[in-house]
């Protein structure tokens, strides 16, 4: 095996155990990175080589004084670009931006840096972090894991896809409307959106409303998953929304037994609401078919609460948060030429968003949270796809139709995603499936009760453990 093929788990045990230095693992994912990236268009503003060489020979040092920094110790990273980490600007994906340096890193980063990590450079996003399909006019398109000509998702997609061609170990995300759950399963990864509040962002401009959104952790195992999320998990009073209990990751996880009457709730597309590529569902209960085999009780359900009023609270919600973001920028010179028309919308949209009209969102979001809750009482675990859709052309800005059905928002093919965020549940996305092409992945979205991301790692890595062959399937 190569150097690159390890996980970060595996990486961190091997660093600590002497068999690797932090400088050959460095040196060996700064070659892939230089070898690939070029085609694939997944890091951005990456560190020069000799820094980033220095800083792996500096934890050389450190561990073999007997310190190490924690389970990261030494080992790359690159943070989104949607999150801060000094030294490296903040660009979001955006021209009006290109230039931005934070003073400070997000408490994430901290919270990864204070763990060991070596932060590399940054990972692509789309523009300002809207649209699940990863291209800027400021650095161009990210190519698919497994396919150029189609798209990595997103936005976390520059994430998923140095994942995918091992060009990190690990990743960080974050997901608004399926920003880590989009691209994990469009390159045959894992993306774990926690329930809101577990990753607190004190640093937002608010704190109340912004928390819809949330950032969590990426990988190529479930155990890398879990110790990024007790990483970047974690109460901070100044985030007043944030959740003070604890995730555990227990590195024995991976239990079949779990899955053994495991009652899942199959919601599909939601009786027909959703627009759906043929064999996304196809290739999703082919996975279920997998936990059916090792003992659970799988059934279709409905979800039993109008999808269509849900989509009026989501687009009420979004136009509250995604236009103050894009507001923000709005008076730059030259904002109107140079943001993208899709987030000039949210801001115009949200210009004529009433408190009435939030109020009644808001209170449609707590009916659907109750109605959620009761579903719980009967299901242990409900699960969707993690896209209604194949990866498609990467030229393409978004599908103007699914199925013959015309999408009415640049973002309503990633509809599915919604109910986990609406509700503020951990929704975890696994790979579940192959296109007929046999280079197209797709996943599903494995959702639990709120604060309930102990549990959903352990059913995750039972699952991980039936399907081991396939989940080690890699791009070419």
């Amino acid at each position: 095996m190569q150097i690159t093929d390890f996980d970060a788990s595996t990486l961190s045990r091997k660093i600590h155990g002497h068999e690797l230095s932090c400088r050959e693992v460095m040196q060996a994912f700064l070659a892939r990175i230089h070898q690939l990236n070029p085609t694939f268009n997944a890091i951005v503003n990456l560190a020069p080589d000799d820094a980033l060489l220095a800083q792996a020979d500096a934890y050389d040092k450190e561990l073999a004084a007997g310190l190490s920094r924690g389970w990261l110790h030494g080992i790359p990273v690159a943070i989104k670009d949607a999150a801060d980490a000094v030294g490296f600007p903040s660009t979001k994906g955006c021209e009006l931006l290109a230039d931005h340096k934070p003073a400070r890193d997000s408490l994430m980063t901290a919270r990864m840096k204070s763990a060991g990590c070596i932060v590399i450079g940054k990972t692509t996003t789309p523009e300002l972090g809207l649209g699940s399909h990863t291209f800027s006019t400021l650095w161009g398109a990210t190519h698919n894991a497994w396919d150029i000509a189609v798209s990595a998702g997103g936005s976390s997609g520059g994430a998923a896809v140095c994942l995918a061609q091992r060009m990190l170990p690990i990743a960080d995300g974050s997901d608004f409307m399926g920003s880590l759950r989009n691209p994990a399963g469009w390159n045959h990864v894992y993306g774990f959106r926690p329930s809101q509040g577990r990753v607190p962002q004190p640093y937002n401009n608010d704190a109340w409303i912004d928390m819809l959104s949330t950032e969590g952790p990426m990988g190529r195992t479930i155990e890398d998953v879990g110790r990024l999320l007790v990483t970047q998990a974690g109460y901070d009073p100044r985030a007043p929304l944030s959740l003070q209990g604890s995730v555990v990751w227990n590195a024995g996880t991976g239990d079949t037994s779990v899955l053994k009457g495991l009652r899942i709730g199959w919601l599909a597309d939601i009786d027909g609401h959703l627009a759906t590529d043929d064999g996304v569902l196809d290739a999703c209960e082919d996975a279920l078919e997998s936990f059916s085999a090792a003992g659970a009780v799988v059934d279709e359900i409905p979800l039993g609460f109008d999808p269509g009023k849900l989509w009026d609270c989501w687009l009420a919600w979004r136009r509250a948060i995604a236009g103050p973001r894009v507001g923000a920028l709005m008076h730059l010179p030259g904002a109107k030429d140079k943001i993208k028309p899709e987030a000039q919308w949210e801001y115009e949209c949200s210009q004529g968003l009433t408190y009435m009209d939030f109020r009644r969102a808001t209170e449609t979001r707590t009916a659907y949270y109750r109605h959620v809750l009761g579903l719980f009482d009967q299901w242990d675990v409900l699960v969707l796809p993690s896209a209604q859709v194949w990866p498609f052309d990467v030229t393409m800005r978004w599908p103007r139709a699914i199925a013959g059905r015309t999408m009415d928002t640049y973002h309503r093919w990633m509809e599915v995603t919604t109910y986990a965020t609406l509700a503020g549940i951990p929704s975890l996305a696994v790979p579940a499936g192959f296109h007929a092409n046999g280079k197209w992945p797709i996943g599903i979205q494995l959702m639990a009760k709120n604060s309930a991301e102990s549990f959903l790692l352990r059913v995750a890595a039972a699952y991980e453990a039936v399907r081991r062959d396939f989940l080690a399937r890699r791009p070419d």
